[in-house]
């Protein structure tokens, strides 16, 4: 939204006792930019320090979920909660190289039970394993506009990705089936134009 000179004016005209009642009244409703100006301003964890607790959050929820992978619609809505508290992290603290390695830290910490998932019937779990494809390839398309320091971080965990997703043979099939290329799991062979590539699997009615 963008605001308009004589708007902005009337702004700047407020007291600085109106500006602070109005600066307090919108963080009271919007928990995001609350939590996003407090690390800007005041925390004294680092980006860094904040996916690090990510991690260990993302591991220890996963391993409460799996103790109800047998009832997937349950165990798919704790793992879209997990994925909301990454989205969230990321935006309050603008950390990109987060958005990628946080995501597939969480496909790896799914993929840890690929025994408890091989047993259930391929009906009931393919929603997740398609929920599992649509995140690596978001993963993909967003590593291809981090800096080039962070690929071989980010190709050792989608290594570690492909070594589970390969061991699983109905998620291996649902990838191929789906015209994901196994060789983009390695940063340098993402092709430039993914994005391209990945529209127009999708308007073929795939990764739906």
């Amino acid at each position: 939204m963008e605001y308009s000179k004589e708007f902005k004016a009337a702004l700047s005209q407020l007291s600085n006792i109106e500006k602070d009642r109005l600066i307090f009244r919108l963080l009271k409703k919007d928990k995001i930019l609350s939590k996003k100006l407090y690390f800007e301003l005041i925390d004294e964890e680092t980006t860094d320090q904040k996916r690090d607790q990510m991690e260990e959050i993302v591991k220890e929820k996963v391993e409460y979920a799996a103790k109800y992978i047998s009832n997937q619609k349950y165990f798919v809505v704790l793992i879209r909660k997990i994925s909301a508290e990454i989205t969230e992290h990321v935006k309050v603290t603008t950390d990109k190289f987060g958005d990628v390695s946080l995501n597939l830290f969480l496909i790896n910490q799914i993929l840890e039970y690929n025994d408890k998932l091989s047993r259930q019937r391929f009906n009931d779990i393919y929603k997740l394993y398609l929920y599992i494809i649509n995140k690596i390839v978001k993963a993909l398309a967003l590593t291809k506009k981090l800096d080039e320091d962070y690929w071989m971080e980010i190709d050792e965990l989608l290594s570690t990705v492909h070594e589970k997703v390969t061991s699983n043979i109905y998620l291996e099939k649902l990838f191929i089936n789906n015209g994901i290329d196994f060789n983009w799991f390695n940063v340098e062979r993402i092709p430039d134009h993914f994005d391209l590539i990945i529209k127009d699997i999708k308007s073929q009615g795939f990764l739906k």
